[in-house]
């Protein structure tokens, strides 16, 4: 082995005199000649980079990021123009072999710029949440046996060139989203998304068996009581359902919305025992919609006050939702989770942009994880950090590049010393330090430089801070 640090709290302390002027309350020691898996990219997203009727192209933006996966949910919120099965086959009674029953131009458009940025995506088939009083498409479909043809029929378009389509190879097929969120979501009963579920997954795998087809994108999952978590009645009678009628099942889908990672984290535990305590243990676990949710409270969102909701949705997109979601992406690393989506990347209130395209401070953390995923080896951190900051580190495949991303969600004030060992070059070590507060996105506020062999960095985060260091040799 190299050079190994053996610093004691007091040389600590007078290595960060220039710099701070303050004694660390966390050391955060990393190896760098060790590694500890990969970093897992689970920042994908909700919605595609073209908004308002293709008068925002968030695209740039979007290879920023670059999400692994997006999710087509609630694209084009609130008017659902593409991507929902009713706007690419608007007559319900037409003939599902043959292509001119679809309309498939308007989403063609949608999906092209989502491959353009380099992601792919989780195709939900259904519909778009509808808020208004009268719902329009979020029935039963009458007939699900053509209901199934239809979906067959987006996937052979978008699959295999159909009907003048795409080789995009989507894997992931969702059966609609959040079918016990009535009647936003679903206007009819558990037994009818049962038979729609059953009846289209069943279609799917035996027209493209490779393909993985799931569901039920369901938003209520259970609840905690007495330490212990209890899954909700649909959860249960869908998986039961499934087992009983050998219903494919290649992922569950599930959200949550909080205002704690840690939870998020518990409930992907959660999920997975739910599922392989009922025999789901080859079924992926997706968490496809997630964002914060501040002081676990709904209500402010459906306030007939204008600034009371305006000032909600600024702290999911301000410097607090960005350092939970920052933090939520680090945590995940640990969790039992396949599939990640943060709910979303277009320009509505939970989204990462403003209504006139400009990034808000969610978007920022998630290219900071970004960063954090590009170094792809993953690094063991052998400190214990305080309760409310989260950290990761990553090592490049070429070992040129250190990234340590850290998040103070939830801590008071918190001053760290980050010390590096094994540095893979013999040179000395620049860091860059960028931050991500109320005033900086991901700003460049420091650049530190150490003698060859040693590396020690100190940082103060306070709440609500999101710190991305990069460190190379000189």
């Amino acid at each position: 082995m190299g050079h190994r640090l053996g610093l004691s709290v007091l040389s600590i302390a007078y290595l960060l005199v220039g710099l701070l002027h303050v004694v660390p309350a966390a050391e955060l020691r990393i190896d760098v000649g060790r590694e500890a898996g990969k970093i897992r990219p689970l920042h994908g997203v909700n919605s595609g980079p073209l908004c308002c009727g293709e008068t925002l192209d968030l695209s740039d933006f979007f290879r920023q990021m670059a999400p692994p996966l997006v999710r087509l949910h609630d694209c084009n919120w609130p008017n659902g123009d593409v991507v929902d099965v009713h706007a690419v086959f608007p007559d319900f009674r037409a003939d599902a072999t043959r292509p001119e029953s679809y309309r498939f131009d308007r989403s063609d458009d949608y999906l092209r710029p989502i491959f353009a940025a380099g992601s792919n995506v989780v195709y939900r088939l259904g519909e778009s949440i509808e808020h208004s009083k009268k719902k329009y498409h979020v029935h039963p479909p009458a007939d699900p046996q053509q209901w199934a043809a239809i979906c067959t029929g987006i996937i052979s378009h978008y699959n295999e060139r159909w009907a003048n389509g795409f080789q995009y190879n989507i894997r992931y097929w969702e059966i609609w989203n959040e079918p016990e969120n009535r009647p936003a979501m679903w206007t009819g009963d558990d037994e009818q998304y049962f038979r729609l579920y059953s009846t289209v997954a069943k279609a799917i795998k035996t027209r493209f068996p490779k393909l993985m087809v799931g569901g039920p994108a369901v938003g209520y999952t259970g609840s905690v009581k007495d330490g212990r978590f209890e899954p909700g009645e649909f959860v249960v009678k869908f998986l039961e359902h499934c087992k009983q009628d050998s219903a494919p099942l290649d992922f569950f889908s599930w959200h949550i919305y909080t205002n704690d990672p840690r939870a998020v984290v518990e409930r992907a535990k959660a999920m997975r025992k739910v599922l392989d305590d009922r025999g789901f243990a080859r079924t992926e676990s997706h968490l496809n919609e997630w964002n914060f949710l501040p002081d676990n409270d709904w209500m402010p969102m459906l306030s007939k006050d204008g600034a009371v909701r305006q000032r909600w949705f600024e702290r999911v997109g301000g410097p607090q939702g960005a350092a939970f979601t920052a933090a939520t992406l680090l945590l995940l690393q640990d969790a039992p989770l396949d599939v990640g989506n943060y709910y979303s990347a277009d320009h509505q209130g939970f989204g990462a942009f403003n209504g006139y395209g400009v990034p808000k401070k969610n978007f920022y953390a998630l290219k900071a994880f970004k960063s954090l995923s590009d170094a792809s080896l993953r690094l063991p951190i052998g400190s214990k950090l305080p309760a409310g900051v989260a950290a990761c580190a990553g090592i490049n495949a070429d070992r040129s590049e250190v990234v340590v991303l850290l998040s103070n969600y939830a801590a008071p004030k918190t001053d760290v010393a980050l010390m590096l060992a094994d540095l893979p070059w013999k040179g000395p070590t620049v860091c860059d330090v960028l931050l991500l507060d109320e005033k900086r996105d991901l700003t460049r506020v420091q650049q530190t430089e150490s003698p060859a062999g040693e590396c020690c960095v100190a940082v103060a985060l306070p709440p609500a801070t999101v710190w991305l260091l990069k460190l190379r040799a000189r």
